[in-house]
This record gives C-alpha cells, structure tokens and sequence, in this order.
C-alpha cells in the first residue's frame, strides 16, 4: 500500500476510534520506495533522494526509509484502557514485541536508551516513530526483513549519520514478511494484553 493511502486509513480509524466504535486492531503493510521525515526531521539528513520520493508526516522521529521486504507495524490502539495513557511504556512494550520476535528467530537484539529502535549488535534492525492522538495511537514499527537497503545509505537513518541498518534475510532468519507478521502478532497481543481477533471474512 502507498505511504499515504495508508496514512489516510489511519487517520480515518484513529477518528473512528475516539468515537468509540471500533476495537484495538493492528494493521501489516509494506510500502512502496519513499523517505518520511518525522514531525521534527531535518531535511538535510536526506542526503541523496534521488527517484525515491521524500514525505514529511506526522509521526515522531527523523528520517526513514520504506520500501518492499519491510514490515511495517500501524497499531491502533486506545492507550486510555490499554496502558493508562502512558506513551512511554506503549513504545517499550513495541520495542519488546519485535525484540521476542527476533529471539524467536534465533536473533538476539536490543534497545539502546535513550533511543527508539532495535539493535543487533551495531546495526539498527527496526525503526520506531509514533504518534498519538488523543490517546489513540497511529504510526509504529517499521521492521526490516528482505529488502535492499542501498537506500538507507543515501540518508542518515532517524538522523545518525554513518549508522548502518541490517535486515533479517542477511542474519539467517526469515525473508517472508508475512512470516514475520505472523510471528509478531501474538507476541503484541500478549504485550498488550489484547483480545485476538479473527479479521472480518477470515475463516
């Protein structure tokens, strides 16, 4: 799904969901090629866009890279019931999801405080950008699984110049994003203590 055709499903259900009508729910994608600038990105750590193109957004964050052979997380959740409006435990819980995710994969990673994100050793194997609105949560994980990461090099990653970003198919792990998803999922329900549920239409 485009960056911003998914950004406007979010942003219907975020409404959606502060009316009350709608369950916590997670949404899976992978978008085509595009950099997004987080709310306080800077436009120069885009060193070299080239035919990708460049979307500032409303998340939090630097820059970042999207592209195919990356799971990208968009949870939607109510942080009034789920976690007492605290947005800061919200994203160590996200953190965690992905970090028993990779062990299960047979890949140990880490967080490194004070920032956002999932090591394995010095590379960056996850990026996380948030926002919230009305405690309603929007943006999330981006996961990078099978993907050519030639792009990341043409930016300083949420802002670091030099850092280097790494993908699961080159740790021996799965290059299947859905695999991934599917791994991932229960792991977030039991986090966030949700109720799993079926997809409309699923058997």
């Amino acid at each position: 799904m485009g960056y911003l055709a998914a950004l406007e499903l979010q942003e219907r259900l975020v409404e959606t969901k502060q009316r009350g009508s709608s369950v916590d729910m997670l949404l899976f994608v992978e978008h085509p090629h595009i950099y997004t600038l987080g709310r306080g990105g800077k436009e120069s750590n885009v060193l070299s866009a080239q035919d990708v193109p460049v979307c500032r957004t409303s998340r939090g964050g630097d820059v970042t890279y999207h592209g195919p052979g990356q799971l990208v997380v968009y949870p939607i959740i109510d942080l009034r019931s789920k976690l007492r409006k605290d947005v800061h435990r919200y994203v160590r819980n996200l953190e965690l999801s992905a970090i028993r995710t990779l062990n299960d994969f047979g890949l140990a990673s880490t967080r490194r405080p004070p920032f956002t994100g999932i090591w394995i050793g010095d590379n960056k194997i996850a990026a996380i950008g948030i926002a919230v609105r009305r405690c309603i949560t929007f943006h999330g994980l981006a996961l990078n699984v099978n993907m050519d990461l030639e792009p990341f090099r043409r930016i300083n990653p949420c802002g670091y110049p030099g850092l280097q970003m790494t993908q699961l198919a080159s740790l021996g792990g799965p290059g299947e994003v859905q695999q991934v998803g599917d791994e991932f999922t229960p792991l977030f329900v039991t986090h966030f203590a949700l109720a799993a549920r079926p997809a409309a239409g699923a058997a």
